[in-house]
């Protein structure tokens, strides 16, 4: 593996690729990174959590280093787009009641809902399994076919065929497509008429252990809200542990581990557990506004064609447990991200010359909660999303030693590609596929909300990756601090790299496509792109 020092000598021999545009080098400001890091990432600012008192420190630090930058304001005359949502908070004391089969809130099941009412119940609802929850015509697979599930309450696997077959000609293989993704399957069991989801977990195919789902669904959630308060949600969100399961389904008479084998395979035909599901979610729920920052760096010659650099501000925030705090400080997830876009803006706001495209520099809300912030901004931007030629995303740096190479989340989906390649050559660094395609992390993060409208994307993210004890012990827990050991030689490369690929977006003419035929393909081809 090549050295810290031997990367900064080939990002310095790279210079002559940014002379056409008169653009300095990258110069990494460790001094100010670490102090945004530390700031955002302190018990102060409780975990970052939307609607808190962590989010009023939070916007109040963005919005004052965009003023002292000397960025404009993003939206109009403000750095602020309010966002409203509704904060909701389930009474956890709750129980989910199968048969004879009693499962406990937090150590069992999670149950929340986005539906604005301050109590949903199932009351004797039918019980179905319906495999993975797909109906996928471009792979000819639809578990919800010749089965009724309107009112009743549906149990699922989680993520796709193609994960628990390996089979790289059942949907994508061992890549997760945007099918194994809970947000996913909660949609498609609302528009099939289900009163509720129930998400069998296991680790492998989530991507993540019990420990995460139970700490991001037992405290208080958010969502937008739309003119019929929600009610075309699924009325009950929820997720079983395995154990569970596997309960469920004894009492059924039926064997869980091999109706999950039989599940993966073509023509499989939803089951009737004749059982019936009891539930009382009871809410407290409270409409308030939260805010997406913003600050802008004007073009000088094509200032109405916007790229876009990102990333989400919100974490976790706090929950009370046996008594004791714990505060989520996010300190990977994604304060090192929020401090690495504010050393991009700095750099590109100090150059002499000024861009010829607008770069807009983001930090969105509730991405924690289900990338709020980012569906807002993508339904309601500054300037339409035909005129923003990419959003390229942080979501967690690498804030250990340099490596010889950068991650790519998915791979021939959009000529962006390309820019991470020659970018990634600039340095010395090779590009290296996401060792984890199964987790479907290309769907996990803000840059989605936007694919969503069109616009292609990149996606730096390192979480896990050269740390192995993050996803484990860290992720979206309270361990996650801020630590003054970090080397952040990761992060320094990396930043490097992004400053590259901005200064060519925002000095050409390019109009990134998207490679592979999808629906953010043919979103693109309705703006003209």
């Amino acid at each position: 593996m090549l050295s810290v020092n031997t990367f900064r000598l080939i990002a310095l021999c790279s210079v002559f690729l940014l002379q056409s545009t008169n653009a300095a080098p990258f110069k990494f400001d460790e001094k100010t990174y670490r102090q945004d890091v530390q700031t955002l990432a302190s018990d102060e600012f409780e975990g970052r959590g939307a609607l808190s008192q962590g989010e009023t420190l939070t916007v109040e630090y963005l919005e004052k280093a965009y003023k002292e930058m000397g960025l404009a304001p993003g939206f109009g005359d403000s750095y602020r787009q309010a966002v409203p949502m509704a904060k909701i908070t389930a009474d956890q004391t709750m129980q989910l009641t199968i048969a004879d089969v009693v499962l406990n809130n937090g150590s069992d099941f999670t149950a929340r809902t986005e539906q604005i009412q301050p109590q949903v119940s199932l009351n004797n609802s039918d019980v179905v399994f319906v495999g993975y929850g797909i109906n996928a015509p471009e792979y000819q697979w639809n578990d919800y076919a010749n089965v009724d599930v309107k009112g009743k309450t549906v149990i699922m696997l989680v993520n796709d065929p193609g994960f628990a077959t390996q089979d790289p000609n059942v949907f994508k293989g061992n890549a997760m497509t945007y099918y194994g993704r809970w947000i996913y399957k909660y949609e498609e069991a609302a528009r099939q008429g289900a009163k509720a989801v129930f998400i069998v977990h296991e680790t492998a195919p989530a991507a993540y252990g019990w420990n995460v789902v139970e700490n991001s669904n037992t405290n208080t959630k958010y969502t937008l809200v739309d003119n019929h308060k929600n009610q075309s949600h699924i009325g009950v969100m929820g997720w079983v542990q395995h154990h569970g399961a596997q309960k469920i389904f004894s009492a059924a008479g039926l064997d869980y581990d091999r109706l999950k084998l039989t599940a993966a395979k073509p023509g499989f035909k939803a089951i009737p557990l004749k059982l019936k599901a009891n539930l009382t979610l009871k809410n407290q729920i409270e409409l308030a506004t939260s805010y997406n920052v913003a600050g802008i760096l004007p073009g000088s010659s094509q200032a109405d064609e916007w790229v876009v650099m990102h990333a989400h501000w919100d974490h976790l925030g706090k929950t009370v447990q046996d008594g004791k705090t714990r505060i989520y400080n996010g300190a990977v997830d994604n304060a090192s991200g929020v401090a690495g876009v504010l050393q991009l803006a700095r750099h590109f706001k100090a150059q002499n010359k000024a861009p010829k495209r607008s770069i807009l520099f983001t930090a969105f809300t509730a991405e924690e909660t289900g990338l709020i912030g980012a569906q807002y901004f993508a339904a309601n931007p500054p300037v339409p999303t035909k005129q923003i030629v990419s959003f390229l995303n942080i979501d967690g740096m690498n804030v250990g030693k340099g490596v010889s190479y950068i991650l790519r989340y998915g791979q021939g989906v959009s000529e962006l590609e390309t820019y991470l390649d020659d970018a990634a050559k600039a340095q010395g660094r090779t590009v290296k596929a996401d060792p984890r395609p199964q987790n479907g992390l290309m769907f996990r993060s803000d840059h989605f909300a936007l694919a969503q409208q069109g616009v292609p994307g990149l996606m730096f993210m390192s979480l896990g990756d050269t740390d192995p004890d993050y996803i484990a012990h860290k992720y979206h827990q309270d361990a996650d601090d801020y630590d003054a050991s970090w080397n952040l030689g990761g992060v320094e490369q990396d930043l490097g790299l992004i400053s590259e690929i901005i200064e060519k977006l925002a000095n050409n003419n390019d109009w990134p496509k998207w490679l592979e035929e999808s629906d953010f393909k043919k979103r693109r081809a309705q703006d003209g792109k």
